[in-house]
């Protein structure tokens, strides 16, 4: 059986990849049921949604960062990368403060639960 490398897949994983390297992105969020994501066969790629006409990316952020710098940061990444316009939410805040062990902890989130 021949495998072939599906488009959708790839851009997806190239637009979060582009985000994730914006400084101030913690993570990217697929919302509340998962919702926010491209489905490809095997795969799911969480806090993206492609289509056609327009992609959407849900981020969440450090709060030490300015929330529109990142934003904004984030949609011009994805834009040029894919030529399609962008809508991004930040979706979540957090503050990551080192703990006694010098490793970082969530110190504060807009969530009440983790996921």
């Amino acid at each position: 059986m021949t495998e072939y490398a599906d488009p959708t897949a790839d851009i997806a994983r190239r637009v979060a990849a582009a985000a994730h390297s914006v400084d101030g992105v913690v993570a990217l969020d697929g919302g509340p049921f998962g919702e926010i994501a491209t489905y490809v066969p095997g795969e799911r790629v969480s806090g993206v949604r492609l289509s056609s006409e327009f992609g959407e990316l849900h981020i969440v952020t450090d709060l030490r960062r300015n929330l529109r710098t990142v934003a904004e940061e984030v949609r011009a990444a994805a834009e040029s990368l894919t030529g399609l316009p962008f809508v991004v939410t930040v979706a979540d805040v957090r503050i990551d403060l080192p703990d006694d062990k010098g490793s970082a902890q969530n110190k504060g989130s807009a969530q009440m639960e983790e996921r």
